[in-house]
């Protein structure tokens, strides 16, 4: 009899997105502004870049398959017999075994404190729940880099491309963080300077390759 774990996270569609979303439309964000100051053809370029985009959706669907399958860690926070025993062995002291025991039940308290600031709750593991958020993550994922990535694939003059592409991802930031602080109830221009200061982030450290290489 398989047993059944708690989620660490809840699989509804909105955390899909949060999760998804901005992790496809940073990863190729990088990906393209880094690359198409490297001389290389065109083809080359597409090819390299839908692999990437392709790939890396597979492992943010594969990673949000494992987060909502869940294990018995995250049942207690509390250090099992088990875990005690195998501390022992270590030869560490009962002092320091106490104390990091301590350390779980913190650590275990700041998670369910992040959960409920971002309205995630935990579930028991169902596992066509669990793959149909790993396929909407990777769905979202592919989505925002699309964002990223589809103004060069229509459009081989990759200085317009870029351009073209820099603006969609800011509006598509810009949009992003106005779901999410409706989905958590935060304030929208926190968000918005957050998520920007990310992309602007991402620029720079591209301009910075190119100076180096």
């Amino acid at each position: 009899m398989t047993t059944s774990y708690k989620a660490i996270r809840s699989s509804g569609w909105n955390t899909d997105f949060l999760i998804g979303f901005p992790d496809g439309l940073f990863l190729l964000f990088f990906a393209t502004q880094v690359m198409e100051g490297f001389p290389m053809e065109v083809q080359t370029f597409y090819t390299i870049h839908i692999c990437i985009w392709l790939i890396g959706g597979l492992l943010v669907m594969y990673s949000a398959y494992q987060a909502n399958k869940g294990d018995a860690q995250h049942d207690s926070a509390i250090l099992s017999d088990n875990e005690r025993s195998k501390l022992q062995q270590l030869d560490i002291n009962e002092g320091m075994i106490e104390q990091i025991a301590d350390e779980m039940i913190k650590d275990a308290a700041v998670w369910e404190n992040t959960l409920e600031q971002e309205q995630v709750k935990e579930t028991t593991f169902i596992r066509s729940r669990a793959i149909r958020s790993a396929v909407l993550t990777c769905l979202f994922f592919l989505l925002g880099g699309s964002l990223s990535l589809g103004p060069y694939l229509s459009n081989e003059n990759f200085t317009a491309a870029s351009q073209t592409s820099m603006m969609l991802v800011f509006l598509g930031l810009t949009i992003f963080s106005f779901i999410k602080a409706k989905i958590t109830s935060q304030r929208p221009l926190p968000l918005i300077l957050r998520y920007w200061l990310m992309g602007a982030g991402i620029l720079g450290g591209a301009w910075i390759l190119h100076k180096v290489f």
